[in-house]
């Protein structure tokens, strides 16, 4: 039984889960999310080694290995592609991917069996079919990755949102006071993504959408037009990336001792 706050949507013949946390110990915490509609599923960033066998197990006990259809990758990262490999030899879906990385992700160690399985998607992005609705694969290259993919699906308003408005460190699956949240969210937003500029194109982008829920890979969900609109408001102003980092381009002159 999935417990009523990881069911972020459900109408009855489309739901929206977020999946349970298994990366605990050393590993960056990470969300997982299941989209379902008319029985078939994908799955978004499943992750690593470590978190496959429970994850394949509640894909499992929810819908059945065999009514997973897709693999969502966003994009490169050992926390979304690892265990890769695994869920192609396990289930019939078919993983996508950012045109940019499908030479890339073999380094997974991608059975030749199942390579062919790996799709790419080229930078405009797509629509995909999952049951009876339409899921749209949207452009978010550099934030973090330069090939990187978001998923708005417009049956539940939920845009996932991979690692824009990751948070770290919070104790909340949702977020109630977003001042407060973004605490959580400044560190790594100044760090990984790398300008401002590209922020404001993609809120340009976004707002065009009808958004009630974003969903990040890593910690709170945003949920609400309100705060939804004050992440938006946010990221539009924020200094990132190499609008901080110019000066850090120097000749090192201490020694590294570990």
């Amino acid at each position: 039984m999935i417990p009523e706050e990881r069911v972020v949507f459900d109408n009855g013949s489309h739901q929206n889960i977020l999946l349970e946390d298994f990366g605990h110990g050393e590993m960056v915490q990470s969300n997982v999310h299941l989209i379902v509609d008319g029985g078939e599923g994908i799955i978004l960033d499943p992750g690593g080694h470590k978190v496959f066998k429970h994850l394949l197990a509640e894909i499992g006990g929810l819908i059945g290995v065999d009514n997973l259809k897709y693999i969502f990758l966003s994009h490169q990262d050992p926390d979304i592609v690892a265990a890769i490999n695994g869920w192609l030899m396990t289930t019939r879906a078919t993983a996508i991917a950012p045109v940019l990385w499908i030479r890339f992700i073999p380094h997974f160690g991608v059975d030749r069996l199942v390579i062919n399985r790996i799709k790419g998607i080229g930078d405009d992005g797509a629509i995909i079919k999952l049951g009876n609705s339409d899921l749209y694969i949207i452009p978010a290259h550099f934030m973090h990755a330069p090939g990187n993919f978001q998923i708005y699906d417009p049956v539940s308003k939920i845009l996932y949102s991979g690692d824009l408005g990751a948070s770290l460190g919070q104790d909340y699956t949702y977020v109630e006071n977003f001042d407060d949240h973004i605490q959580y969210m400044e560190g790594f937003h100044k760090r990984y993504i790398p300008s401002n500029k590209i922020l404001k194109a993609w809120v340009k982008m976004a707002r065009q959408l009808d958004i009630e829920i974003i969903a990040p890979q890593h910690g709170a969900i945003m949920k609400g037009k309100d705060i939804v609109n004050r992440f938006f408001d946010w990221l539009e102003d924020l200094p990132c990336g190499i609008d901080l980092m110019e000066d850090i381009y120097r000749v090192p002159s201490s020694y590294f001792e570990g």
